[in-house]
Formats: structure tokens, C-alpha cells, sequence
């Protein structure tokens, strides 16, 4: 390999020269000394025609003199970890072969990243491939301020480790590495004279040498902690010194932001209800280090606030959780420690932003941990014992203001039950998907539509014990459900939206938070409890959950388990407590000679009648809202005592997007048959709009039906590629319209389409067709309306057989289809799909929330 110099005669004699692809790592204890071995290396590069690249991120005055032709790059490590190392990345991509490198010291990444992982997970991401490109490159640590364990990852990966000390008698320099390279007196201490470096050759000098810098090391062994540990130690002694008040409120600041996040408004409810023991509480918990992401936030800084709400007991109604927390840092760890950094890189491009994270996406399902996160998982399920556990995701940009990531990470129950060795491996794998779930085409898309494909979005996690009791072999709460403080999707004129509402349900709450088939969560308006948003005995029998999720230990997995059979097993269920018999059914099937015991009908009415738990959530509910001074969303578990008081488990809260709710629409007074396309009373979300359509896509209900699984999957398909030919929203606002449930798993009950495949709609319409049983769900409070709510999508359901709607198919039927013209290759799906192309001023859709009226019409006569 080509030989180059350090601009020191007497060094390139020691080190046989340098080579193209060195990295030369200086240990010293000073910059100042960095800066004598700097500046010679890059004038004699400069001699020899090399071009310098200097890259300036410390808080350090330059170590490069402003003199000499180099060319400099300004880079801030207070961004991130992800961006530096892309940014660095970036540079040495554009820069090419054959470039030599200076940086700035690298302890200085530590003011910003507080952690040594961080700084060796950015040198063995940026080392190899410098290496790769044949450059030389010059970085710096100063003693004293790494772990071990750092400089030993380091020495790893570089080509060279040179040590610099300072001593009273002169300077010396030792080689620890030099790679590819040996001599018999290469790696003895070496006494600086001028330009020449003499080994340390007899043994009373080198004895007097190595003992002295081995007794300075000893002196300052605490120091070679990892920055993060060092940090939180000097907490622990600032937290039990009763004078250090001010220093308390700086280190609070301070910690804050490296454990907590970068949301500015979330920072000011972190600084105001989070103290110093609290902080060190969290850290206690951690396995890694870095952020705790978004949810594991909302959740702690919610129990905050109620812990410090001095006008009401909530420690009576609260019950305590025991989370740990998987730090952000280790997402990335995990990326470094199986080398997918680079493919990392290509999925940052915009050419590999979907089909790089698709790969990387598969590979992250089967990775490794590092040893030392490994030992730390195990001692957490150790904790744990048998209980089940949920693994949640919990992403720095998760759960914040503007941006609520709903349903678009994974998170995963864990029965947790079998040897410790196949728990451990079903812990490993259910971490293995979350961490997977950052690089699905759903989340990916939502970032991107966002503007936050470029932010760094690292993915912590949060591990909770699943809240609950064991009921024979089953385990699950008594009730679950998700909360909003205001709410937006009242269905009767006379609710207030400041009230909230709950959408509960018996067992886990992945039936309350999620569209589930067949099956409906109760809705709950706080100011009316006992109102339905529909009439009528057999609609209370047809919008009511049939279904429980719980956990069976003995098949140690989750379950869906009908509420008929459950209710048949004694497991000490008050079902008086949450329903009413079915006697109508029951009576149906005695005169068809079928015993069937009770039937329960989950209504809730009796919980709901006497205003005790609508009372406390709406309480929490509005003090959280209070507090953040913005409308929240919560989802909560609760279970009783064995007195009846109601236990409430508050497992995350975040800020909830609201569109439209103080708008007041004026609908217009008249609008004649032939030119309204369709109207109804209640029944959308999204709250008071007037929105002019130019392009409406219709799938026929019954040609729908008659399709094969396979074609309706394709149909679905189908709608995503018109999704994304529907670019501007603005040019081309279009409505949705098609039977039963978009988004639905099963394509019996509609259209199985993902969010990614709709988000450049206006408006989403699910329409009834009772005789294929396809059936809309207004889903309040679902992370599908979660969705539709931060793409200000505006949703509405049409029960063509109810008195109070109208839906004009023969108007619709007289337009022409413009499928064939935008998709040729689809065109045998033209009576299933149609595409009404309409000109500007057409068609207007109009809601109003206070009247709860909605309407779809042309806006003039013959149009």
C-alpha cells in the first residue's frame, strides 16, 4: 500500500509511515498536543498535492490554523447522533478517494450525546469506510473523559492508537496499535526532541516512566465511567444535598434533555412536574441509554401531573406501574453491532428511502444484541417473573405535539410463560419486530407526508407489566379503552365536545385502540353516558363487542375468545357489572330447542348509570387537558377491587389533533333532490368542513362482493395506485367511497387497503350494504381516526336504508368512469371501480358539527 507521511520525519521512522486507509486515533491529555502533530500532517499533505478536508464540530478552539487551504465543513453534533454520522457520511461520499481528514476532537461529542456508546457507534460506522476510500484521517480523545470499554472499541477499529502524555520531563509518545506494522522498538514509549522521537531503551527509565503513568492512572479510575454513568452519579450527589436547589434545576434541565427529548413544549412539562429523584428513578430502570422516546414520556409526565394535582387524591384511584425502559441509543446499537449502518444510509436517500428500509426491514428480524444489552434484558425479565408483559415501541417523535405515530409502530404481548430460556428468546424476538416496525412502508410514509423523513426518529422501548389478574388460565383487565378530552365526533346536536368520550371495552385494549372485525367497542359521551350514537335494541345487539382479547398462560400466547364462551366458564366475572342479559336471544333459540344459558349483551349501562368511573376519567381527562393546554388522549386499563372501587392504570397519554370542532358551517337552507349526491344527520368525524371535490372513486358494494379474496386484495391495491396518482390534494381533492370497513383485515367486511394507500384522499366514505354484510364502524378514538385526523382526512359513514340518508346512485351511475384512461392495466376493474372526474365547482361537501348535518351537492343549478 502507498506510503504517506506525517509531515514528522522522526515519526514516519516509529510508525514505518503512514498508509492510505490509516485512521490515526491521538490519545492525549491535552488539544494543544493534537495540534502539534496536526498541523505538519496537513502542510505535507498540502505539499504533495493531497486535497484536506477539516471537520468542525467541537466547542474547542480549531486545531487546524486558519492559514493554511484546506476545505472545512460545520457540523452539529447537537442534532443527533443520525444526523452527524449521515451528515459525516454524506461528506466522505461526495469528497470521494484519496481525501485526508482532520476532526475535531471526538470527547467533544460527549457535551452533546452524553453517552461513550454513542461516540464509539459513530467511529465504527465512519471509520471502515474512510478506510474503504483509501484516505487518511486524524482524530482526537483526551484522557480521562472515555470508558474503557470506548477506547478498547476503538482501538478495535482503527489502523492506529497512539498515546501522547505530557509529563513535567518532556513529551512521549507510545504506539498501542499500528496495523499491518512491527519493529523492535515500535510500541515503546518514544521521547520527543524536536523532530526526533527516541525509544525509551533501558529498563530503569522505562520502569520510572510506566509506573508514574500507571499511578496517574489509578488516581483517575472513576473517571473512566461512561460520560452517561459519570452524568448521573454527579445527579444522585446534587439530589441529597439540600442547598444545591439551583444546581437540582440545572441538572433537571440538563438531563432532560438527554433522557427526555427534543419537543420544546414537551420539555417545559418535563422541567416543571419532573424533579431529580424522578429522573433518577427513570434511569434506574434502563437498559441502555439515550431517550425514552415519546410514550414512555406521555405516560410518566401523566402520572406527574396527577401525582402533584394537589386538589384530588389520585393516588386512591391510580395504580402504580413498574416499566422499564429500553433507551433510544440501543436502536441504533443494534444497527452498528450487526453492520447494516451503511444500508441504513442508502434507506436516508431519497432513491432508497422505501426499497433500502425494505431490506433493512427483513435483516432486522434477525440480528443480534450486544452482550452487555442482553445481560440487562435478562435481569429485567427476572423482575418480571411469569407475569405477562407488553413490549411497546416508544420513538423520539412518538406521542408528541402534531404527530401522534398511531398504530404505525408495533407493539407486542408476552404471556411470558415457559423455561427462562425460551422466555428470553421470545422477549429477544418480540424486540427484534418493534425495532423492524420503524422500517414499514405505513410508518415510513406517514414521516415523509410529514416532512420528517430527514429527522431522527430513534426507536426506544417501553416494557410494562401487563395490567390485570389471572382468572383460571386466562389473564386480562376488567375493562381497557381509550379516552380524548375533547370530543369531535358527538352525534347528537345537543353533546359538548369539551366533555370527552371513552371507548371501552371488556379484556386487553387492542379491541378499544384498533378496528377489529365484527366486533365494537362502546362508546361513551361524558356529558351523556347512556346515549348511543345508534337506536334500537337490534342496533345495540349488532354494535357491541362479542369478542374478548385476553392472555392464556397454559397456550402462552393472546387470544380472542368469544364473550358466550367465556361468560360459560366460572371465572368470577360480574357480567352485572358491565352488560345485560340477552333475553330475546335466548328465547330465539329455546323456540329452535337450543339451551344456551345466558347471553350478555356488553352495554356497560349499570357501570355508566351511577357517574362514579365517568367522573374520574372525565376528571383525569380534563386535568391532563388543563395541564398541557391542549386536548389529550389517553389509553388506560382498569380493574376492581374486591370492594368495587375501580383501579385505573394509565398506560399512555398524548396530545390529540383536533380539525374543525370551533368552525360553525352555514349549510345551505335548500337543496332539491337531483342535485344532492348525498346527505345524512351525524355520523362523520373530522369535524365542520366545506370542501369542493374534483374527483370521487366508487367501489360497487355488489360487484365488491362477487369478487374472489384474492381480486378483492387486488382491488386494494388498485385503490393505492389511484392514491398515488392523486399527488395534490389541493389540484385534485378526492373523495373515497366504498362499502363496509376501509382498512379492515378481513376483505369480506371492506376494502382491506393500508393507511399508506389512501393518505392523499380528502375525504373517506364508508357506505352500508346490508346485504353483504358490509358494515361501516365509526371508529372514535381509533388509531384509523387518529389518521384520518393528522392527514385531515374527513370521514363519513352513509346508511343508505336509515330515514335521515340519501345516497343518489343514479346520479352516480350517469357519469362516466375515467378507470381505463388512468389505469389501462386495470381496466377489467371497471365495474368494480369507478373514477368520476368532476370540474372545478361541481360537487361541494359540507358538514357542520353544532348541527350535525352533512351533505354532498352541486352547488348550482345544472351542474
Amino acid at each position: 500500500m502507498e506510503r504517506v507521511t506525517t509531515g514528522l520525519k522522526g515519526l514516519d521512522t516509529i510508525l514505518d509511515g503512514l498508509r492510505l486507509g490509516d485512521n490515526v486515533v491521538w490519545h492525549l491529555d491535552e488539544l494543544a498536543d493534537y495540534r502539534q502533530f496536526v498541523e505538519p500532517f496537513v502542510r505535507s499533505a498540502l505539499e504533495a498535492g493531497r486535497r484536506v478536508v477539516y471537520l468542525r464540530f467541537g466547542q474547542h478552539e480549531p486545531v487546524v490554523p486558519s492559514y493554511l487551504p484546506l476545505t472545512t465543513y460545520e457540523l452539529d453534533p447537537r442534532l443527533g447522533f443520525e444526523s452527524f454520522a449521515s451528515r459525516t457520511h454524506a461528506i466522505i461520499t461526495e469528497e470521494g478517494p484519496g481525501v485526508f481528514y482532520v476532526f475535531d476532537s471526538l470527547s467533544d461529542l460527549l457535551s452533546a450525546w452524553a453517552t461513550d456508546q454513542m461516540l464509539g457507534n459513530f467511529f465504527r460506522v465512519t471509520c471502515p469506510y474512510l478506510f474503504e476510500l483509501d484516505t487518511v484521517a486524524y482524530f482526537a480523545l483526551i484522557r480521562g473523559n472515555h470508558s474503557f470499554k470506548t477506547i478498547a472499541r476503538i482501538r478495535e477499529t482503527t489502523q492506529l492508537l497512539l498515546d501522547v502524555h505530557a509529563l513535567p520531563d518532556g513529551s512521549y509518545i507510545q504506539p498501542l496499535k499500528v496495523w499491518q506494522r512491527h519493529s523492535p522498538t515500535m510500541f515503546l514509549p518514544h521521547r520527543r526532541e524536536g523532530d526526533h522521537f527516541l525509544p525509551v531503551a533501558n529498563s530503569f527509565e522505562a520502569t520510572t516512566l510506566l509506573t508514574d503513568l500507571a499511578r496517574r492512572e489509578m488516581a483517575s479510575a472513576h473517571r473512566h465511567l461512561d460520560h452517561w454513568h459519570r452524568l448521573f452519579l454527579q445527579a444522585e450527589e446534587l439530589a441529597g444535598d439540600p442547598a444545591a436547589e439551583e444546581e437540582q434545576g440545572k441538572m433537571v434541565r440538563h438531563l432532560c434533555h438527554h433522557l427526555i427529548g427534543r419537543d420544546e413544549r414537551i420539555l417545559v412539562l418535563a422541567h416543571r412536574y419532573f424533579n431529580l429523584e424522578d429522573l433518577l428513578a427513570i434511569k434506574a430502570r434502563m437498559i441502555g441509554n439515550g431517550f425514552i422516546g415519546g410514550k414512555a414520556v406521555g405516560m410518566l409526565l401523566a402520572r406527574q401531573i396527577l401525582r402533584k394535582d394537589a386538589s384530588f387524591p389520585w393516588a386512591e384511584h391510580l395504580e402504580p406501574h413498574d416499566s422499564y425502559f429500553v433507551g433510544s441509543n440501543v436502536f441504533y446499537s443494534y444497527l452498528v453491532h450487526n453492520g447494516w449502518w451503511k444500508l441504513f444510509m442508502q434507506h436516508k436517500t431519497a432513491a432508497g428511502y422505501f426499497s433500502a428500509a425494505a431490506e433493512l426491514r427483513q435483516k432486522m428480524l434477525h440480528g443480534s444484541f450486544p452482550d452487555t444489552v442482553r445481560d440487562d434484558l435478562q435481569k429485567m425479565l427476572e423482575y418480571y417473573g411469569q407475569y405477562p408483559i407488553i413490549v411497546r415501541s416508544s420513538t423520539l417523535l412518538e406521542d408528541g405535539f402534531g404527530n401522534a405515530f398511531a398504530g404505525k409502530y408495533d407493539s407486542f404481548f408476552l404471556a411470558n410463560q415457559g423455561s427462562p430460556e425460551d422466555r428470553y428468546q421470545e422477549l429477544e424476538e418480540a424486540i427484534r419486530k418493534v425495532f423492524a416496525s420503524a422500517m414499514s412502508e405505513d410508518a415510513l410514509t406517514y414521516r415523509q407526508q410529514r416532512g420528517l423523513d430527514q429527522i431522527e426518529e430513534q426507536m426506544a422501548l417501553l416494557v410494562q407489566r401487563v395490567s390485570g389478574c389471572y382468572r383460571k388460565h386466562y389473564y386480562f383487565p376488567d375493562l381497557a379503552g381509550v379516552g380524548v378530552s375533547h370530543n369531535t365526533f358527538v352525534w347528537d346536536r345537543q353533546m359538548d365536545p369539551k366533555a370527552g368520550m371513552l371507548r371501552l371495552v371488556l379484556g386487553l385494549g387492542t379491541r378499544a385502540v384498533d378496528r377489529v372485525v365484527g366486533d365494537y367497542p362502546r362508546i361513551v359521551a361524558l356529558d351523556a353516558p347512556l346515549k348511543r350514537p345508534h337506536k334500537g335494541m337490534e342496533d345495540v345487539r349488532r354494535f357491541s363487542q362479542r369478542d374478548v382479547d385476553l392472555i392464556n398462560v397454559s397456550d402462552n400466547c393472546l387470544q380472542t375468545v368469544s364473550l358466550l364462551q367465556l361468560t360459560q366458564q366460572d371465572l368470577g366475572l360480574q357480567m352485572e357489572r358491565y352488560g345485560v342479559r340477552d333475553l330475546e336471544t335466548v328465547a330465539r333459540l329455546g323456540e329452535r330447542g337450543r339451551k344456551s344459558g345466558d347471553i350478555w349483551l356488553l352495554t356497560f349501562d349499570k357501570l355508566l348509570a351511577d357517574g362514579e368511573l365517568t367522573g374520574l376519567m372525565q376528571r383525569m381527562l380534563k386535568t391532563l387537558e388543563r395541564v398541557y393546554a391542549y386536548p389529550v388522549d389517553i389509553e388506560f386499563t382498569i380493574n376492581f377491587t374486591a370492594a368495587g372501587e375501580p383501579k385505573i392504570s394509565l398506560v399512555q397519554c398524548r396530545p390529540l389533533q383536533t380539525k374543525g370542532e370551533q368552525v360553525r358551517i352555514a349549510l345551505p337552507r335548500y337543496v332539491p333532490d337531483e342535485r344532492c349526491f348525498f346527505r345524512s344527520e351525524g355520523h362523520f368525524m373530522g369535524g365542520s368542513i366545506a370542501q369542493p371535490l374534483r374527483r370521487i372513486i366508487w367501489v360497487d358494494p355488489q360487484e365488491y362482493s362477487a369478487l374472489p379474496q384474492t381480486e378483492k386484495y387486488e382491488i386494494a391495491r388498485l385503490i393505492g395506485r389511484l392514491n398515488k396518482r392523486t399527488q395534490s390534494r389541493e389540484e385534485m381533492p378526492t373523495l373515497l367511497m366504498g362499502p363496509g370497513r376501509w382498512g379492515t383485515s378481513t376483505p369480506s367486511l371492506g376494502v382491506p387497503i393500508t393507511f399508506s394507500e389512501i393518505n392523499h384522499m380528502v375525504a373517506l366514505a364508508e357506505v352500508a350494504f346490508t346485504s353483504g354484510n358490509l358494515m361501516p364502524e365509526l371508529s372514535f378514538g381509533s388509531h384509523f381516526f387518529q389518521d384520518l385526523v393528522e392527514t385531515d382526512i374527513f370521514y363519513l359513514a352513509l346508511f343508505p336504508e336509515d330515514p335521515g340518508c340519501q345516497l343518489n346512485l343514479n346520479w352516480l351511475a350517469q357519469q362516466p368512469n375515467a378507470l381505463e384512461g388512468l389505469m389501462p392495466a386495470s381496466a377489467k376493474y371497471k365495474k368494480v371501480v369507478k373514477v368520476v372526474n368532476l370540474p372545478p365547482g361541481r360537487l361541494q361537501l359540507m358538514a357542520d358539527l353544532v348541527s350535525q348535518q352533512l351533505i354532498c351537492f352541486s352547488p348550482e343549478e345544472g351542474r
